[in-house]
């Protein structure tokens, strides 16, 4: 990866893509330190909540911007979640699906349709935290608004104005989150979106890690996360590589005077290819109830029984059944991404129209099936990766605690099961992004320089 990089600086085009995209980059951790006038106590007020757990995600996600009260509270969350939406409902309606199909032209129509989509959503999740900090407000200590708003927010007209103020200014950050992202894809380099996720993340790990390594014996702690996170981050790049070749022989056609085809390829299926959407789902179903019940009957006893049997907060038991659940559903999940990404009969289809077989496969319906068994193997053992990766971590990180060693819990917390994954497919994806960019110039460069001997 340091030698890509390397190389990429020494060509014109590939160095300003790289300098815009540090650019964009630096605007948006700005954002991230720009607090929102009237939310400077957050932190404390939110750890006052039971369910800080849900925004736990959404603040590493953030680089801590949201438990600091900045104008990119919310990140790019909104956009994520708009997207999956939007994803999901291609598949579902036909109108959508026809859209997809369309081109760029088609493209550009779900582009704006997911814009919305974020836009309602930013809302939605701006006003579910309005309500929860409203919740946590202290009249005697003013709270998280601070001594200047106490006496204005203790009005029930100034309530009002207060919260649509604090929805639109953490909705506007939102946006201006995606416009970023979006100029991050169109000027720089990879995708904008996972590259502002990856920046948040290791944001908070470093925040947190920096922060472990001045406490006493903190030097100790921070050694054996990185220690851990090393193993972990090394065992998920060996399955992220691992993949299943198929292959598949193209038989010769006579065309004229010119014999084609003839020759053999492979079909790589990857061990984990929906990486880490199947995570992201069944965290976002096992929270998405909790976040509700939470902050619309928080003291009702439906919340009591749910914290204590459906969320990573209860009861030895609830936790059991907590996990069982979380896993059942990634393997779900998984599933049905697969299906979504890889469609056997389609691809049957198009090899045996070009004139290709799977070697010791019928082509047609018996390759159709013959590939959908290959699919649904590979599959169950993507599932079990994402469910080792689920769990195993916070296991690997408490046994330093288990041989008398502490670790901090913020530590640990800051580099989630599902932050891990996004990190290292991101930085994957940027370094296969920035090989493709060197090979284009390359490429360019090559032609020109056989154009110009040609003409001379």
């Amino acid at each position: 990866m340091f030698e890509t990089i390397r190389n990429a600086f020494k060509i014109k085009d590939v160095r300003k893509k790289i300098f815009m995209t540090i650019l964009f980059i630096i605007l948006f951790r700005i954002g991230c330190y720009i607090t929102v006038p009237g939310l400077q106590n957050i932190s404390s007020a939110m750890e006052s909540q039971s369910n800080m757990n849900i925004f736990g995600l959404l603040n590493s996600i953030t680089g801590s911007a949201l438990s600091q009260g900045t104008l990119f509270s919310l990140g790019i969350s909104p956009y994520i979640n708009a997207s999956i939406i939007v994803q999901l409902l291609t598949v579902a309606i036909p109108a959508l699906e026809r859209m997809s199909k369309e081109g760029d032209e088609g493209r550009e129509k779900i582009n704006k349709i997911t814009r919305w989509v974020t836009l309602v959503l930013a809302i939605v999740s701006a006003v579910g935290i309005y309500l929860t900090l409203s919740r946590s407000y202290d009249y005697v200590n003013e709270g998280w608004l601070g001594t200047q708003y106490a006496e204005f927010f203790s009005t029930t007209g100034g309530k009002w104005i207060m919260g649509i103020y604090i929805v639109a200014m953490l909705t506007g950050g939102s946006m201006l989150c995606m416009w970023i992202g979006e100029r991050i894809t169109e000027y720089g380099v990879s995708n904008g979106i996972s590259l502002l996720i990856f920046v948040g993340i290791i944001s908070t790990a470093a925040q947190q890690l920096f922060g472990t390594m001045f406490t006493p014996n903190g030097w100790v702690s921070a050694l054996i996360f990185l220690a851990g996170l090393i193993i972990v981050f090394g065992f998920i790049v060996w399955v992220d590589g691992a993949e299943r070749k198929i292959k598949v022989q193209y038989a010769k056609q006579v065309k004229g005077n010119k014999m084609y085809g003839g020759q053999s390829t492979f079909i790589p299926i990857k061990v984990n290819a929906s990486g880490v959407m199947p995570l992201i789902f069944a965290y976002a179903l096992m929270s998405f109830p909790t976040m509700i019940i939470q902050t619309f009957w928080p003291d009702s006893n439906f919340n009591t029984w749910w914290t204590t049997w459906m969320t990573a907060n209860g009861n030895a038991c609830g936790i059991v059944v907590y996990n069982v659940i979380l896993a059942i559903l990634i393997f779900v999940f998984a599933y049905f991404y697969s299906q979504i990404q890889f469609n056997p009969v389609e691809i049957s289809r198009n090899i045996q129209n070009n004139g290709g077989f799977v070697m010791g496969i019928r082509p047609g319906r018996e390759t159709a099936e013959y590939l959908a068994k290959v699919v649904s193997r590979i599959t169950l053992w993507g599932a079990v990766f994402l469910a080792i990766i689920a769990f195993v971590p916070s296991i690997l990180f408490s046994i330093p605690g288990w041989a008398g060693l502490a670790v901090n819990n913020q530590l640990v917390s800051s580099m989630s099961a599902t932050g891990m994954l996004i990190v290292v497919s991101v930085a994957l994806e940027f370094n296969k992004a920035l090989e493709n960019q060197i090979l284009m110039r390359h490429y360019k460069g090559l032609l020109g320089s056989n154009s110009k001997g040609f003409l001379r």
